[in-house]
């Protein structure tokens, strides 16, 4: 026996050597992780998750109880095309120099990398199905639209009845057009008929090839079209979750307008005259039910991620690309400075970071997703992008981080790119509105204060209704404010202070608007 134990301490102590050395070699083989990247197309926070007493939305709610909701989250540019290249770039819309849609940000910055193309230079399998980048909805549907090569190994461009067959029928308030302008139709076909729905029929498929492939990680983005207008959703069930009768109507928006400088009413729209209370409902009832056959939609893509066995390694982002009136402040759609047109859903799913059910209540943006997947997967980021990471807040969601987030848009001769500094645009005439917005308040200056300021107080005003900018009592707050504006401008700036400018002949022509 003490022979034998003799014989069998040596042979523990060399076990014991030889899985110190491998732990490290273990540990550096541990599976990379995974990306899936939704992102809906004109949704605002009309969700049961953010506290929606109308929405009909159980897959994103569920989402949201798997991970962290942002409550204060919020685009860079209230449209499509500067929003979504500066989340795609990790970039202000001042340094992109997108400040319109139909641009893409190898016009102006050719270089640069983008969130997906990171991924994909460091081995990872990225593709996108729907709209990314740009897109002309309902035109460019079922085409790579305004996209970027460079930044996937696939595109699939799905097209439903929605975009094929179904435009005769939609009902808008300018005939014939549909992007634009509000426009709505409840469709007999089933979801599997529409756009998103074969978007999600395509991200299963996608899951699947992954699933087979687990040496090889994936950033996968999924780019659902819904609920941008044209308000297109299968009759039954979306429509009869939400009866024409129950949808509220705006009240008091001429009291509510009284105080407010022209510009905070700029994307006001003309043919909005010819809504009637009848309308009005017609169009928020559509605008749900467009919700909710998206909800469904993301709710198939979750599932193909759980029964794959992906979730557990996969990082999973929900939101919007801005955020979208309707009938607030009298305004419908987007590009508005106020908080229903700047603020976006956010939920980040990220296994062995985040906490379940946790809600981050600190003002964060879109410019801090780069950032965050970035260091959440170990890739690395570019050093320019201009976000902070929200690692710390997805571990400890009472983490303050930057503690404002900044959103602009243009005024004055139309939607117009600046191009030459970040306080006019280049026809001498257009200008820049910018809107801070901190855990308390949300502070507007239009052309730096020229023409007019706003100033509410979310604490005791949280629909925004009753401007303090102008009221002696507020100078001090106002004072302060405009000072942290000017400092936080500077931020969306490149190292050379001055806006790209375009670089013409940067796309094919075919990807105009038609």
């Amino acid at each position: 026996m003490k022979h034998s134990k003799s014989l069998l301490i040596p042979l523990l102590v060399g076990v014991l050597l030889l899985s110190a050395t491998l732990a490290p070699t273990q540990a550096a083989s541990a599976p990379r992780k995974n990306v899936l990247f939704i992102i809906s197309d004109d949704l605002n926070n009309l969700l049961g998750c953010y506290g929606d007493p109308l929405a009909k939305t159980p897959n994103i709610d569920r989402l949201a109880a798997r991970g962290v909701r942002f409550d204060r989250a919020y685009c860079t540019f209230p449209l499509c095309g500067p929003s979504r290249n500066s989340i795609l770039t990790g970039l202000y819309p001042n340094s992109t120099g997108i400040h319109a849609n139909q641009q893409i940000f190898r016009q102006t910055i050719p270089t640069q990398l983008s969130l997906s193309q990171a991924f994909r230079q460091q081995g990872y399998f990225a593709a996108r199905i729907g709209k990314l980048y740009h897109y002309n909805v309902p035109k460019s549907v079922g085409t790579d639209g305004h996209d970027d090569p460079a930044s996937w190994e696939l595109e699939l461009n799905p097209a439903g009845v929605d975009r094929l067959e179904e435009e005769p029928m939609i009902k808008s308030l300018i005939p014939d057009q549909f992007g634009g302008t509000l426009s709505w139709y409840a469709s007999p076909k089933s979801d599997a008929y529409h756009t998103d729905g074969k978007i999600g029929a395509d991200a299963e498929w996608v899951l699947e090839r992954c699933a087979k492939q687990k040496d090889r990680p994936f950033f996968l983005a999924v780019g659902f079209f819904r609920p941008h207008t044209p308000y297109v959703a299968p009759k039954a069930p979306y429509y009869g979750y939400y009866p024409e009768a129950k949808m509220p109507v705006v009240q008091g928006v001429k009291e509510d307008q009284a105080d407010l400088p022209a510009p905070a009413l700029g994307s006001y729209k003309k043919e909005q005259d010819n809504l009637t209370d009848e309308l009005r409902r017609q169009a928020l009832q559509a605008y749900y039910a467009s919700i909710s056959f998206m909800d469904a939609q993301v709710g198939r893509v979750v599932a193909a991620l759980d029964r794959l066995g992906l979730a557990n390694n996969t990082i999973i982002v929900f939101t919007s690309d801005h955020g979208y009136h309707v009938g607030e402040h009298g305004l419908w759609q987007k590009m508005s400075l106020f908080e229903e047109s700047s603020r976006v859903p956010l939920l980040v799913v990220a296994p062995g970071v985040s906490k379940a059910g946790a809600v981050a209540k600190s003002p964060v943006s879109h410019l801090d997703l780069f950032p965050t997947l970035t260091e959440l997967a170990g890739v690395k980021a570019p050093a320019n992008i201009q976000g902070q990471s929200l690692v710390p807040m997805l571990k400890d969601p009472s983490v303050i981080g930057r503690g404002w987030a900044l959103t602009q848009v243009t005024r004055g001769g139309g939607a117009k790119r600046a191009t030459v500094t970040a306080d006019v645009a280049s026809d001498g005439k257009s200008f820049f509105g910018y809107t801070l917005r901190t855990a308390r308040w949300r502070y507007t200056e239009w052309d730096h204060g020229k023409q007019g300021r706003e100033l509410y107080d979310h604490d005791k005003d949280a629909k925004e209704l009753i401007n303090l900018a102008e009221l002696p009592a507020h100078a001090a707050i106002v004072a302060e404010l405009s000072k942290q504006i000017k400092a936080a401008i500077q931020t969306t700036l490149p190292p050379s202070g001055k806006i790209p400018e375009l670089r013409e002949g940067g796309w094919s022509p075919n990807l105009t608007d038609p």
